[in-house]
């Protein structure tokens, strides 16, 4: 079906723009957190990480679904009262929140490994400082998106697809599940 109306002049469209990138600053300068979201998301990443590393040097299995599930239910509350409180989404959120970022992976990565490795010597202060380390990280990266994403929402707004963050998710949950049953 055809639409009868006159396409609009370019002044017309060129404002049309304009107004809408004006709603868009807008919108993410007014972007509000719920209360403790990064500091409960990070605290989670740091269970998970150590729990991770309590499975492989001690074959629980029980503590690797713990500390997954720990994650998932943090994340999935905190993005779920972001989402009430705003009335929006923002697309590159949950990748951003989940360690989305190079440096947040690049600790996380680096801190579940260096965990792993202290458990199985028995190094369990070790564990928590690499636990901490990832996690800490993970919540401060993601501080430092929101606040340039607040600066320039244009530039920080898209997320990774949905197909890439289920085969990267999915990638991370099978690799863990094979570190945790190498010990066995």
């Amino acid at each position: 079906m055809e639409s009868s109306s006159t396409p609009p002049t370019r002044a017309q469209a060129s404002a049309a723009l304009a107004e809408a990138e004006a709603t868009r600053a807008k919108l993410a300068g007014d972007v509000v957190l719920p209360s403790w979201f990064h500091a409960s998301i990070g605290a989670a990443i740091s269970v998970q990480v150590a729990t991770t590393a309590v499975t492989v040097a001690e074959g629980t299995p029980w503590a690797l679904v713990a500390g997954l599930a720990l994650v998932a239910v943090v994340v999935g509350v905190q993005l779920l009262r972001f989402s009430r409180r705003n009335g929006v989404w923002i697309g590159s959120l949950a990748d951003r929140v989940l360690g989305g970022g190079f440096v947040a992976s690049f600790v996380y990565g680096w801190g579940l490994i260096v965990a792993i490795s202290a458990a199985r010597s028995g190094l369990w202060w070790v564990v928590a400082i690499a636990s901490l380390a990832a996690g800490t990280t993970c919540a401060l990266t993601s501080r430092h998106w929101m606040n340039t994403y607040r600066a320039e929402p244009e530039a920080h707004g898209r997320g990774s697809s949905a197909v890439w963050f289920a085969v990267t998710g999915i990638a991370g949950i099978a690799a863990l599940v094979v570190v945790a049953f190498l010990r066995w």
